[in-house]
């Protein structure tokens, strides 16, 4: 009788065991897979100083990306000043479980940044999540999918347009934890193709409810942050902008690095913080004049703060016409003890 148990026993940590290699081997050949088969984009940058201008406003503005790709969370509150600092990249963002993401160069450097890709892998980077090495990026910090063609080919034409600044990034560091966690969730995977259909021209530049909408999906990434998402895949969690994920404080002068940040819900719920805005012209001078009140806050006041009023008007009545859902905002800071 022991015997039949004790061969149990070895047959069964035999069988995980065997469970453990293959899936290690698995992880090991698909976290960091090649995505070549996604398609390059028919996107050509322009030298015309209008398409350029516009390309500016959405990088400094409703895109944000200069709160990323400048060289540190430092350097980025010099936009607040009316500063156009480089887009160098270099940014290093803390990512636990899954390791240190670092902000690329998106300058014209031939060596060490977007010089050395077409404009083409540039935009399938955008709208399907795949760099230009095939790699997938992470699709939470990559809204663009939808952007339109005129618009994605704008901010093309002004990446190039600026000067080149030789700055070699540090490679993203991955944990065994986060290359698991890559393996399996579809947020580290390229935006899946069905999702894929961006307009040519996107709605103009009025507040409207389709503009709002458009700036809130595909270019401001309110969606992306507003909406709650599981702490280990990142998958969604919860009814879109309804808040209520925690994210930890930017490391800037002032700030409480024990004073973490909770996303409020910005749905028209009853208690939310939405509903603080009375009109829009409240919920516009909020964004133009109101600026950063809590030193640490991640979100990117200084650049929607470069905002159109028609834009940030436009967000407005968008929101105003989702479905209310989720719970009140409550505190949106609270002291992380663990």
């Amino acid at each position: 009788m022991k015997r039949k148990v004790l061969r149990a026993f070895q047959a069964s940590v035999a069988l995980v065991v065997l469970i453990a290699s293959v899936f290690a081997v698995y992880v090991w050949r698909t976290w960091d897979r090649s995505y070549d088969e996604y398609p390059v984009p028919d996107v050509r940058a322009s030298s015309d100083p209008a398409v350029i201008a516009r390309g500016e406003y959405f990088v400094y503005g409703p895109a944000h990306c200069v709160e990323c790709h400048s060289s540190s969370f430092e350097e980025y509150q010099k936009v607040a000043n009316g500063q156009k600092v480089p887009l160098q990249g270099g940014t290093r963002f803390e990512a636990p479980p899954l390791g240190a993401i670092y902000s690329k160069n998106l300058t014209p450097d031939p060596e060490t940044g977007i010089g050395r890709y077409t404009d083409g892998q540039i935009a399938r980077m955008m709208r399907y999540n795949v760099r230009p090495n095939g790699r997938a990026s992470v699709a939470l910090m990559m809204p663009f999918h939808n952007m339109s063609d005129e618009d994605m080919t704008a901010i093309i034409s002004f990446l190039r347009s600026q000067p080149a600044v030789r700055h070699q990034v540090h490679e993203n560091e991955w944990t065994v934890t986060g290359k698991i966690i890559r393996t399996i969730s579809s947020t580290f995977k390229p935006r899946s193709a069905s999702a894929v259909h961006p307009p040519k021209v996107a709605p103009e530049e009025k507040p409207t409810k389709e503009r709002g909408e458009y700036l809130a999906r595909y270019v401001g990434n309110c969606v992306g942050c507003h909406t709650p998402v599981d702490e280990m895949t990142f998958e969604p969690s919860g009814p879109e902008f309804s808040g209520g994920s925690e994210f930890e404080p930017m490391p800037l002068p002032g700030a409480d690095m024990k004073t973490w940040f909770r996303v409020p819900n910005i749905t028209p719920q009853k208690g939310s913080a939405f509903t603080k805005f009375p009109d829009r012209a409240t919920f516009v001078a909020r964004f133009k004049v109101g600026g950063r009140q809590h030193p640490g806050t991640p979100m990117p006041w200084e650049a929607f703060a470069r905002m159109s009023a028609e834009d940030l008007g436009a967000i407005y009545e968008f929101l105003r016409s989702v479905p209310p859902a989720g719970d009140a905002t409550g505190e949106v800071t609270f002291k992380k003890t663990d």
